[in-house]
Formats: structure tokens, C-alpha cells, sequence
């Protein structure tokens, strides 16, 4: 299988999405796969800055994990080229670590086995690896159990233990497929503290369904749509250039009625509902906020919460894949 191939960036054209062309460390150009008839992945182009973290985010079969496994190594572009900033070799694997959504193990090693086996694939030395290998399962919080096969280890274990190989040789891009998924609450905490401390000296790029994971995060987005990209930027940015006024209503009852009737009001914009939440956009504050208080007394509708706050990631990423 043929590996993408590393293009100095001076190269490459000066646009870019994400960064400044002084701090790029990752471009993609006109980045493209195609299985048969089917693209995949449709000429995309982007950058990501060095030591920033971005979200890559979008619908199922949007072209996330296609994207990632191409940036890693892992398939080969029908087209384009991905580059990193000062790595001119062909091979740019041994600079990036790589978690897959489901990291696949041999289950008759131990964790400390693994991690080892791992560690002399990138060649390192014995007496680094072994201290590497047990810090590394310290702070995946696994050390206890860094002797058990893998096979017995539960689903969030071995998220941390494959979080752990891919960190193993210390890369400077961190590429992640949604790394939290199988953990509980706290350990998905304690990995989205570690990848924030992490920022400072790795650059990461990671994909995720979970956006409020995404908006605490990030530094940039991009989104995907039927594998293209459809918005992306410093998510600061596109923050101020999309936010809009949003009211937010919850009942004990279900509002998805009462929701559908405000589309047609003067002052709406959008309206997402759900059971008993409705989210509904519009372009004036304060006369939404007045007539649709007046309307929900007027119905005697149980609301349990009315706030007048402003769109979210989750909004725009509805109105980006929706348009």
C-alpha cells in the first residue's frame, strides 16, 4: 500500500482554513479517495496549527474515519497530498500517534506487553520504553492491571490502553477517532483534561459525536458533509461570525406542538424541538422574548425553564449539515 506523500509546505498554495501559514503543521490538499464509484472523501483542503487541537465533526458516512486513516498512513489518496511542517521524509507514520474508534488488541498480552510490543515498533530503546510503558499506564489510570491479559480488560480499559499506544513514542500529531466513546463519565473526563494539558506541546486533531466534548476542547473545527467540508475555522471565530439570538424552553410537557406553531412568527428564524425542550432561533431579541412568554402563559403550559442565551457548536453544525 502506497503512503501519502509529505510535501513541503512551501510548496503548497498560501490558503489555508485554520492557521496562520507560519504555524501550520499539518495541510491537506485537494485531499480525495474514492472507493468505485463512490467518493468518499472529495477534494478537501485544510490546515491544522502547531500545537493546537482540532474537531473533525459531521453526520455518519460523512468521510471522518476515511479522512484520519489517510492522514495516518493507513489508505492511500486517490488524489491530493498531506504534508507536515518540517518532515520532508515519504513516511510521515513515525510522527503521528493513532487511535482508532475501536482499537483492536491481541487479548493473550498483558497491557505492559502491548504497550512494550508497541513501544520497539517506533524503535525504542529498552530502558526508555520500559519507563515510558509504566508512565503511561499510570496515567491512563490501567497500572493495576498492566499484568492481565487484555482479553479481560472491560471496554473503557481498553480505550485507555489504546490511547496509551498512541502515545507511546511521544508524536507530535496526536490523530484520534473518537476517543472517548467506551469510557464512563469520569474516565472521559480525565481523558479530555489530559489531551487540554496535552495542547500545550502535541498538536491533535480528533473526530467525535459528541459536540459539547468538541466546544470545550477545541481550538478549530471543520465539518464534514457527504465528504466535504463544508465549514471550518478557529471555533472563537465562527462562534462571533454565526452566533444568533436562541431562546430555550423546557416543560414538563411535550413543547413540540406549541414549538412548530412559532415557525411561522415574524421574529423566528429556526426552531428545534425535542419531547419536552424546544430551542428556537430568532432575529430579535427582545420582541421573541416578550410575545413568547405571553404565549406560553396563555396556554398554561408547565415550564420547568425559559432562557434567552445565544446559538452553540451543536446549532452550527445543525445548520451546516442541514443546508
Amino acid at each position: 500500500m502506497g503512503l501519502p506523500k509529505g510535501t513541503p509546505l512551501a510548496d503548497l498554495p498560501k490558503e489555508n482554513t485554520l492557521a496562520p501559514v507560519e504555524n501550520i503543521y499539518l495541510q491537506a490538499q485537494h485531499l480525495t479517495k474514492v472507493f468505485g464509484s463512490f467518493r468518499a472523501v472529495d477534494g478537501i483542503d485544510f490546515t491544522i496549527g502547531k500545537g493546537r487541537c482540532a474537531a473533525l465533526l459531521g453526520p455518519n458516512g460523512a468521510g471522518k474515519t476515511t479522512t484520519l486513516n489517510m492522514l495516518c498512513g493507513l489508505l492511500s489518496p486517490t488524489s491530493g497530498t498531506i504534508g507536515l511542517a518540517s518532515q520532508s521524509d515519504r513516511d510521515i507514520r513515525q510522527h503521528i500517534g493513532y487511535m482508532p474508534q475501536l482499537p483492536v488488541f491481541f487479548n493473550w498480552m498483558t497491557g505492559r506487553e502491548f504497550l512494550y510490543f508497541a513501544g520497539r515498533l517506533f524503535n525504542l530503546e529498552k530502558k526508555e520504553l520500559v519507563s515510558r510503558t509504566d508512565e503511561l499506564l499510570k496515567l491512563m489510570g490501567i497500572y493495576e492491571a498492566r499484568n492481565r491479559r487484555i482479553g479481560g480488560y472491560s471496554g473503557g480499559m481498553k480505550q485507555r490502553l489504546g490511547f496509551a499506544q498512541a502515545m507511546i513514542h511521544r508524536p507530535e500529531l496526536l490523530v484520534l477517532d473518537e476517543p472517548v466513546s467506551a469510557l464512563d463519565p469520569t474516565g472521559r473526563r480525565e481523558i479530555l483534561e489530559l489531551l487540554r494539558a496535552m495542547k500545550k506541546e502535541t498538536t491533535i486533531l480528533f473526530s467525535t459525536h459528541v459536540l459539547h466534548d468538541a466546544e470545550d476542547l477545541c481550538d478549530d473545527v471543520l465539518i464534514m458533509k457527504a465528504g466535504k467540508i463544508v465549514l471550518s475555522g478557529p471555533l472563537d471565530e465562527l462562534r462571533r461570525a454565526h452566533r444568533k439570538p436562541l431562546i430555550v424552553v423546557e416543560a414538563e410537557v411535550s413543547l413540540q406542538e406549541w414549538a412548530e406553531g412559532t415557525r411561522t412568527l415574524p421574529f423566528v428564524t429556526r426552531v428545534d424541538s425535542s419531547g419536552q425542550t424546544a430551542a428556537i432561533t430568532v432575529n430579535d431579541m427582545t420582541a421573541a422574548r416578550e410575545y413568547l412568554l405571553a404565549d406560553l402563559a396563555s396556554k398554561r403550559l408547565p415550564i420547568t425553564r425559559f432562557e434567552a442565551a445565544y446559538t452553540t457548536l451543536e446549532n452550527l453544525f445543525l445548520e451546516a449539515i442541514e443546508a
